[in-house]
């Protein structure tokens, strides 16, 4: 919630200490008085009842739903490795591989047609078959010799 930036100069000329949240007097707010600001406002808004931490997780699932990758969101939430925001949000994956293989399908249907495809040549199903038409033996029927 708080951190130590080196003492900084407040609106009233009060020394913050560069707290995020102070009081009064410049120095550090409780952390549980901020949730309890949140939670009082929140009723008042009249909207569901959530812990102000549930903000932070709303926020990283939100926007690895919306598709952002998961180490910009493993930044803004702060964690030191994206496969820990992965174990994390892994409910909010398996929706996603669906969305992946839809997005996927799509961009090869986009794609302009390759090369046409040589029909392929059937196979001989014998050895005296594969012999007879083998091109050394399509060079002596014809004459040629080798």
């Amino acid at each position: 919630m708080a951190g130590m930036a080196g003492a900084e100069q407040g609106a009233a000329g009060i020394e913050s200490e560069g707290w995020v949240f102070t009081n009064t007097n410049g120095g550090p707010v409780h952390p549980h008085s901020i949730s309890q600001t949140f939670e009082r406002i929140a009723t008042r808004a009249g909207v569901p009842r959530i812990r102000l931490h549930d903000l932070r997780h709303t926020h990283g699932t939100l926007l690895i739903k919306a598709g952002v990758p998961v180490k910009v969101v493993s930044e803004r939430l702060g964690h030191a490795n994206p496969a820990f925001t992965i174990d994390t949000y892994q409910h909010v994956l398996p929706g996603m591989q669906a969305e992946a293989a839809r997005t996927f399908e799509q961009l090869i249907k986009e794609q302009p047609p390759g090369p046409p495809v040589e029909e392929p040549v059937e196979e001989p199903h014998n050895t005296v078959e594969a012999l007879a038409s083998s091109p050394l033996a399509r060079a002596f029927s014809s004459g040629g010799g080798i």
